[in-house]
């Protein structure tokens, strides 16, 4: 492992600690899987343990347009239901501070003083921590340039000590990357977690499976060709795995861009060079709507006997009948490594697919079984309660907090690739020299 700072290393005591945590589990209002706040405990509990105060913040969805660089604050975009679980998980009065909003493009121009009252009472102890509004509402959050220094000083100016525990968020931000700037940073427990557990990506004992799944390939495209370098087999799902197959079979399949179509073909040539690693599941579900599972409006194909040139609407997830197949099964039983980051279907409606197969990679009581990404892990929790628990404590398991951070890690070839980690290392050497 990497020795990157570490919070186990750090003087806390009396100290106000800016922590960036990834709490990005609220959508519209509602907490369906706290799991990426749950793994954080261990952070917070040891900050508190040393005599440390916390300033939390994170991110919550999208609220940015990147087109006009409007900032969305609606509600819906709100830390509410994260304060309220952590308040009734920990019995803790957190505090969210309010600042000034910029009238013509959304968002908080910065951190004002308004906030000084806030610390004043933090550090005599009267409230238990901060938790700063959705860091994307800072108009320098996602900026370069004059915003994000701004931004950077201000941040460092709420503590004494950073902390990052969001390896989740491996965009280089300035929430992940310049606070470290301007004081002592470290890595909190989940960060060092995960780092570690990395190495069974970048190592893996083989045969090494990766399923990816996703809705749009250009966001994929580069660590699917490193995995396609890497693993031994290499399985498809939703939007990207549809794209593929309307290359591979020509096929017009309803709902996808023609950009999409376009990075499959590279995709498509480029696999050619790596004979037998696809593994492709022969049955798909063809639906007419995209407002759920409607009897008669819904049927199942197999791909490797439709005519070139057949037109079909949506298709909204693999059959589950896929994991019946011989050679499917044989791959996932045989696999010493399997890397997962993929629905296959569309769900809520459509998730058949995706059960089969978590369960037919259960089965497999050997294999090293990493999880990545946040509806990964909210879909398996949902379709198999059960064997999400017994997984959870399970030492062949491992659940990633972010599915986008280790694709990207995957596509770097080394984890000092994630702006955030090097930002921490960074940190070390200024302390050091």
């Amino acid at each position: 492992m990497i020795e990157i700072p570490r919070i186990q290393d750090a003087d806390l005591k009396g100290k106000l600690v800016l922590v960036r945590v990834d709490h990005n589990v609220a959508k519209e209002h509602m907490i369906k899987d706290p799991f990426r706040i749950d793994v954080t405990f261990g952070t917070l509990f040891n900050i508190l343990s040393k005599g440390g105060k916390l300033i939390l913040m994170s991110h919550v969805g999208r609220p940015k347009n990147k087109k006009t660089g409007v900032i969305d604050m609606d509600s819906k975009f709100d830390v509410k239901p994260i304060v309220d679980y952590l308040s009734n998980k920990l019995y803790t009065n957190f505090i969210v501070p309010d600042f000034k909003e910029d009238k013509v493009n959304g968002g908080y121009i910065g951190i004002d003083t308004g906030v000084n009252l806030l610390i004043k009472r933090l550090r005599k102890g009267e409230i238990d921590g901060i938790y700063l509004p959705n860091i994307r509402w800072f108009k320098g959050e996602e900026a370069y340039g004059q915003d994000a220094e701004k931004l950077g000083e201000q941040l460092a100016g709420l503590a004494d000590v950073f902390v990052n525990d969001a390896f989740g968020s491996w965009q280089p931000h300035t929430s992940t990357v310049r606070v470290t700037e301007h004081l002592p940073s470290y890595a909190g427990y989940l960060m060092q977690h995960e780092i570690e557990n990395l190495d069974q990506i970048y190592n893996p004992n083989h045969p090494m499976l990766a399923i990816i799944a996703g809705s749009k390939f250009d966001t994929k495209i580069d660590p699917l060709i490193s995995l396609l370098e890497k693993v031994d087999y290499l399985m498809l799902g939703g939007v990207i795995y549809n794209a593929y197959l309307s290359v591979k079979y020509d096929l017009e399949i309803k709902g996808i861009a023609t950009q999409e179509i376009k990075i499959a073909k590279e995709f498509f040539e480029l696999s050619k060079k790596y004979p037998g690693k696809l593994i492709e599941p022969p049955f798909i579900v063809e639906s007419d709507t995209l407002e759920g599972k409607v009897e008669g409006k819904y049927r199942i194909h197999d791909v490797r006997k439709l005519k070139s040139g057949t037109k079909l609407n949506y298709i909204l997830d693999v059959h589950e009948s896929s994991f019946d197949v011989p050679e499917i099964i044989k791959v996932v039983l045989e696999a010493k490594s399997i890397f997962v980051n993929a629905v296959m279907g569309f769900t809520p409606h459509f998730g058949d697919g995706t059960k089969k197969m978590y369960t037919l990679i259960d089965e497999n009581k050997e294999a090293n079984k990493m999880y990545g990404g946040g509806d990964t892990l909210q879909e398996f929790r949902s379709l198999l309660p059960g064997e999400y628990i017994k997984a959870v404590d399970d030492p062949n398991y491992y659940f990633f907090s972010g599915g986008g951070t280790i694709l990207k890690a995957i596509h770097e070839g080394k984890v000092t690739g994630l702006a955030p980690v090097k930002a921490l290392l960074n940190n070390k050497l200024q302390l050091e020299s």
